[in-house]
Parts: structure tokens; sequence; C-alpha cells
């Protein structure tokens, strides 16, 4: 394998060894600068830096253009890709585009429904979901033109993942589907907030450990109790409980018991599963605090 060709991310998901990921917002705007401070405050303490893409079906920049914008500060994105706006033509010229700006990771994601949004009436394209995501993206690394043979400018690099949620109701159809994500060519999975360590050994234990699907579990910080209920109330499958939410509302400090929960969780998950994906949405600043807490930190060199 070349290594010029992989990201430092598949090095360390492919070494079997404890993986840190985080994410960041791309900027409601034109100017990128808060996302790229917030982004530099990272720097050696995750292995890579999500971008999101339209979450929560939400305008911000273009996650492609946050990442290119990462790499050029030196910083390792993992770019996230949602179905939900683009057709398939779209889509692959897309992957063309990241693979030959030097954007190696991908998080292949079907996308929030545009009724959760703010722009409820724009109109959603939804030709592809994740799973024939991760097949077109398995195809382009395989050089396959998607009309017929080979592409004629060569093939794509992309270190491929997908999503998914342990706490779905429904057990049978979260195995069906990541089966069918790891068939497609999914090389690791990243799982949606996790406040039950015992789903999430379930998850590793009975769905990804027998696919060999590196999980990095997500990892959610809580601002305060009334942040957790809103959460509960307006995310679909967010089932914060109670005893959490209790400990917010009686804290002194609810910023601080947040970090304090998360290095718990942090702790706790990267002793049952490979990694974690840490998300503080609006407060990544919070996150350098959460890993020094939970006393974990990447490898030298």
């Amino acid at each position: 394998m070349d290594l010029n060709l992989t990201s430092a991310l598949q090095r360390a998901v492919e070494s079997g060894g404890m993986v840190l990921t985080a994410e960041v917002m791309p900027p409601r705007g034109a100017d990128p600068s808060h996302t790229l401070a917030m982004a530099e405050a990272l720097r050696g303490r995750v292995h890579a830096l999500n971008v999101t893409d339209g979450s929560r079906a939400v305008m911000r920049m273009s996650s492609l253009a946050v990442c290119r914008l990462l790499l050029d500060a030196g910083l390792e994105p993992v770019w996230q890709l949602a179905c939900r706006d683009r057709n398939r033509i779209a889509l692959q010229a897309d992957l063309l585009g990241a693979s030959a700006l030097g954007i190696r990771n991908l998080l292949c994601l079907t996308g929030d429904p545009v009724r959760a949004g703010d722009q409820a009436d724009a109109r959603p394209v939804n030709e592809f979901e994740s799973v024939k995501l991760l097949q077109q993206v398995s195809a382009l690394n395989r050089g396959e033109d998607p009309v017929k043979g080979a592409l004629s400018d060569g093939a794509t690099t992309l270190f491929q993942g997908c999503a998914a949620d342990p706490h779905s109701r429904s057990w049978s159809g979260l195995q069906r589907r990541l089966t069918r994500k790891c068939e497609a060519g999914a090389r690791f999975v990243q799982t949606q907030m996790v406040m039950d360590p015992a789903v999430l050994e379930r998850f590793q234990n009975e769905l990804a450990k027998p696919l060999e699907l590196p999980v990095l579990a997500g990892v959610f910080l809580l601002k305060s109790a009334k942040n957790a209920l809103f959460i509960n109330r307006m995310v679909p499958g967010a089932c914060i409980p109670d005893d959490l939410i209790q400990r917010l509302d009686q804290a002194t400090d609810p910023a601080q018991e947040g970090i304090a929960i998360a290095a718990e969780q942090v702790k706790r998950y990267s002793g049952l599963v490979q990694g974690v994906h840490l998300m503080a949405i609006k407060a990544e600043e919070r996150i350098p605090q959460i890993l020094d807490r939970a006393g974990v930190s990447l490898p030298p060199g």
C-alpha cells in the first residue's frame, strides 16, 4: 500500500489502536475563520476532524470547501457527504473532485430530512442513500466508470465510513442496515451519540465485531439539563437518560458537569470499542478539556 495515498485516520484504524476524531461545523456565512480556529485548537489532539454537511438540513458552507481549507492548514479532515441534496451525477463529480483535492476520509450519510431544517420548502433529491453512496465510492476506488468500463483519468483513493445508531428501536433493522453498509464497502462505523455503555457493548459484540467493522463511538457534550431535554425532544433517536439530566440539573456548574460526563464516556467507551468521536456543537473549544479530563491523547509521532 502506498502510504502517500492513505490518511492518518486510515492508518490509525487499520493499526487497531485507539482512534480519536472530533466534529467541527462549517460557518453560516462566507468567513471560515471561527471554524478554522476551533479546528486549530484540536491540532495534535485527534486523528481527524469531521466536517458536517448540512446537518439538520440547515444551510452552512460547503463541507468539501471546509475540508480543503483544513488540509491547507495542515489538519486532516473527514468529509461528511449527505445524499439529500445531490443527484448521482453531482455526487460522482464531488467524489472525484474530493480525491483530486487530496481529501481521503469520507463519511457516507443519507442526510437529515429537509423538514427538520429551517427551509422546509426546499426540494430534496434523495436519489441515493448511504448504502448506494458507499457502493458508488467503492466502485470509483476500483476505477470503475459509472456508465461503462474504466475511469479514463484514474481511480479515487477514498477511505469511506458509515454511520449507525446503536439506540435504534429496531435491532434487526439496524443489523440488516449495518451489514449492507459493510458489504457496500464501509471501512469503519461512526455512531450517533451513545448514552448507555451497555447499548454500545451490545452493538460492538453482536453487530460490528462479527462484521470486523471498527467502531468510533459518538460522545456528545451536554451543556445543561435544558439542553438535554431539548435534544431528547427534537433529535430523532436521542435518549439521554434521566440520571444524566438530573446530574446536570443539580450541578452548580452545568457546563463543567457536561464536560465531566463526556470525559467519563470517553474513558468507558474507549475500553469497549476502537475509538471515540467527539461532538460539541457550538462548544468545540471544550473538547480539549474533555480529552484532558479523560486522560487520553494521541500516541507520539
